[in-house]
């Protein structure tokens, strides 16, 4: 690679959504992903499985990424969902998983060097071939893509030459290869759970080279998508040509269904707070974690650091992850309601035990409550994980124990998120949720004819996903608009 500059920055968190993706130049857009694990059940996983997800995840959320630029980009691996992208003439299918604190979305490329060639996921692997795609070309680094989205200036490159990338983790993986352009088949929302295909023209990563982890056919897919805050993301891209605003939800079900939209939800209506500024994780100030009414007096040093004021909200990690205080208050406080429990370890990090009532009538809610009296309650069925005929474990970890560096670090993932619409608000710096039936459906407001159109979980056809795992359907809303907000 012929580049002149390195650039050192924090990996974004990831809400790993593998969606099958299909962009528009006007309207709204509609997903379907596939879960990892869904097909046996979040709770039928294996813990091993679960836990080894987020370690691998979290070695690269929080290690640092060198890029060589005439251009870059940043994303992670490890996904919890997964789907269909549909790009170039002719139109081809690849399966990527979606990542919203990534940057970028890359595909792996032909004749690619150490790309993964089979997939547990029981899919067909596929690699771009930018000279078999008639609509398809190269991005150069002079070009504004690579110079205004990237924000860099024009740094040793000679015309001609590719809009590069370097992605290296701490965990050893690595990914390179140079951006290109061409057309992706869109979904567009028409109406009341309808949608007709239209045609979108992306810019996006063709990856030459990896090794490390990516390589692995236990989360082998054929790339990634990036719904990061970095002028490089999707989202990022249609929102600097005036096409949506940089608002996106998203709604998990623990039954297996599954919203995701890019535009204003205006029913349900989501309460918010402030995103902590200058972050590179979407992170947001905690206040105080209750259990059964019991609220946690958070020791000073803890505050001092700042460690246990903030929390990092990522749907790509499936437990939840809490500085070690909270966590063995939080853990003591569970237990003592079921005196008579006799708990054991497996794994060396799973406090497991045996219950034949009802967990939602026999251990307390959780509460973690947030500056602008934002509360995020979590239940029973969804932090105990079955993993036997009435037998559960628990699924809050010590993050000190989990962290390479004993980092004490609050990070609540999707046994936190669950049955809730998360909203996240860029244009505003904020970001809210709340309660809801993520089988049901939502309505955003189409910015050009300003009706507002209902989304469901189960809306489009299932044909697009051919994995062998159950299928969450994902609805992608891009609302079009032709002025910025803010």
């Amino acid at each position: 690679m012929d580049c002149g500059r390195k650039v050192m920055i924090s990996v974004l968190p990831v809400i790993l959504l593998l969606v099958n993706v299909m962009f528009m130049v006007k309207g709204n857009v509609v997903f379907e992903v596939h879960h990892k694990y869904r097909g046996r059940g979040r709770e039928k996983a294996p813990l091993s499985a679960l836990w080894e997800h987020d370690s691998q995840r979290h070695g690269r959320m929080l290690a640092s990424i060198e890029f060589q630029l005439c251009g870059a980009g940043s994303f992670h691996n490890a996904a919890l969902y997964y789907t269909k992208i549909t790009i170039g003439t002719p139109p081809v299918d690849y399966h990527v998983q979606v990542d919203t604190g990534s940057d970028i979305l890359w595909v792996n490329c032909q004749n690619c060097e150490g790309c993964p060639t089979k997939s547990d996921f029981n899919i067909p692997l596929k690699q771009y071939d930018l000279r078999a795609s008639s609509t398809g070309e190269r991005v150069f680094c002079d070009q504004d893509f690579c110079t205004a989205e990237f924000d860099r200036p024009k740094f040793n490159c000679d015309h001609g030459l590719n809009c590069e990338y370097i992605v290296a983790y701490g965990d050893g993986s690595r990914t390179e290869g140079y951006f290109v352009r061409d057309f992706f088949k869109l979904a567009q929302v028409t109406g009341n759970l309808q949608s007709s295909l239209m045609d979108g023209y992306i810019a996006f990563g063709c990856s030459g080279k990896q090794s490390g982890g990516f390589a692995s056919s236990s989360v082998a897919l054929d790339g990634i998508i990036g719904f990061g805050q970095a002028n490089t993301s999707i989202l990022s891209q249609l929102a600097s040509s005036g096409k949506v605003k940089r608002i996106f939800s998203h709604c998990l079900s623990h039954k297996g269904g599954g919203i995701f939209a890019i535009g204003e939800v205006v029913q349900p209506k989501v309460n918010r707070t402030k995103l902590v500024p200058n972050q590179m994780h979407y992170n947001v100030v905690l206040k105080g974690v209750e259990v059964g009414g019991q609220l946690l007096n958070l020791h000073s040093d803890l505050l001092a650091l700042g460690l246990g004021r903030r929390a990092i909200i990522d749907s790509g990690t499936t437990l939840a992850y809490l500085p070690s205080e909270i966590y063995q208050w939080l853990l003591d406080k569970v237990i003592a309601h079921r005196p008579d429990l006799k708990t054991y370890v497996v794994q060396q990090r799973f406090t497991c035990f045996r219950y034949s009532g009802n967990i939602d009538d026999g251990f307390p809610i959780i509460g973690f409550h947030f500056e602008d009296s934002m509360s995020l309650p979590v239940y029973p069925r969804n932090y105990l994980l079955q993993v036997h005929d009435k037998e559960y474990c628990v699924g809050w970890q010590n993050s000190k124990t989990h962290t390479k560096s004993g980092m004490e670090i609050t990070l609540l993932g999707d046994i936190v998120l669950s049955d809730k619409l998360i909203l996240y608000d860029l244009e505003n710096q904020n970001m809210g949720w709340t309660e809801y039936d993520c089988s049901s459906s939502i309505q955003v407001r189409d910015e050009v004819s300003g009706n507002a159109y209902s989304v469901g979980a189960h809306s489009t056809s299932s044909a697009f996903c051919t994995s062998a795992v159950s299928v969450v359907s994902f609805l992608l809303l891009i609302v079009a608009h032709f002025s910025l907000i803010g």
